[in-house]
């Protein structure tokens, strides 16, 4: 296990897409399979490398570093994958799903891999910290889980509408759900993704104020952590105008979702990497740790 490498499972999904796209050529057969193959390689050097890092630094991935977390999150988006293989092989998934998964393994090499000060000692780790902190990236991880489904059902929605529109057709051996099947989907997802996100959310708060007395107390002027209280503050206002409308059209619901969602996932993204540096000199001018790597 300790040989696996992120390039290693990284190759593996970009070698199933580059599958999934031959199959719009007409190549049905050689495409779905080479692609489920691909990814089902990279998902056992998937699953062992995060088992290794879990060996090795003594904590759940989630709680390891960012790097890790991303890892995860991008585990979760390949299981969904293979399971919708599993259950219809002609299904277009991966074309929406895969160039997610690639993004995200490709943004973990910029992210940090170092792990929290709140849980790095020993001691810390066997107090209610650390379970405040699982609790927390486990929720923000499915609830992000969510919102990549969210994108996906929604683009996936977008694409079958435009094309049934114009008569057109996907691809010989690719096929997408009803319109019905990816509206009442897509709606399942923001409904269960969103109350997610906020309790990830109000967990983290809850762990932030319970470091208030210790040595190393969270700072809430952390720009990632504002940055996703905007987003979220976003995507619930979505939320309950999605449950106050009696029929909202699924057509404006998929671009509703792809927005919001987006908007989010684009933004975590970018302030993990884009102002890293300028957070951690943030942190260091306050002399005050940031909530995050425990995302």
């Amino acid at each position: 296990m300790e040989h696996v490498k992120v390039f290693c499972f990284f190759a593996s999904y970009v070698v199933a897409l580059v599958c999934e796209c031959t199959r719009l050529l007409g190549r049905a057969t050689f495409g779905r399979v080479l692609a489920a193959a691909s990814a089902a390689a990279g998902f056992v050097a998937h699953t062992s490398y995060l088992w290794y890092r879990a060996a090795t630094s003594e904590l759940p991935p989630l709680l390891s570093s960012t790097q890790d977390w991303f890892l995860v999150l991008a585990w979760i988006a390949i299981l969904v994958y293979l399971f919708f293989l599993a259950v219809d092989r002609r299904t277009a998934i991966g074309l929406f799903l895969l160039p997610l998964v690639v993004a995200l393994i490709g943004a973990a090499y910029f992210v940090s891999t170092d792990t929290n000060v709140l849980i790095r000692g020993e001691e810390t780790r066997r107090t209610a910290m650390h379970n405040w902190a699982l609790l927390h990236a486990s929720l923000t991880v499915f609830g992000i889980a969510g919102v990549l489904l969210g994108i996906v059902l929604s683009l996936m929605y977008l694409v079958q509408h435009r094309r049934l529109k114009r008569k057109q057709v996907l691809g010989t051996g690719l096929a997408l759900p009803s319109l019905a099947t990816l509206a009442r989907w897509n709606r399942w997802a923001v409904i269960v993704s969103v109350p997610l996100l906020t309790l990830g959310l109000c967990s983290g708060v809850l762990l932030g104020l319970g470091t208030r007395k210790t040595e190393t107390p969270v700072t809430f002027v952390d720009p990632f952590v504002i940055g996703v209280g905007l987003t979220w503050a976003v995507m619930f206002a979505f939320f309950l105008w999605l449950l106050r409308r009696q029929a909202p059209t699924s057509r404006r619901v998929a671009w509703l979702t792809v927005w919001a969602f987006g908007f989010m996932l684009v933004t975590m993204i970018s302030l993990q990497i884009l102002i890293r540096g300028w957070i951690h000199s943030w942190h260091s001018l306050l002399d005050l740790p940031s909530l995050f790597p425990v995302v």
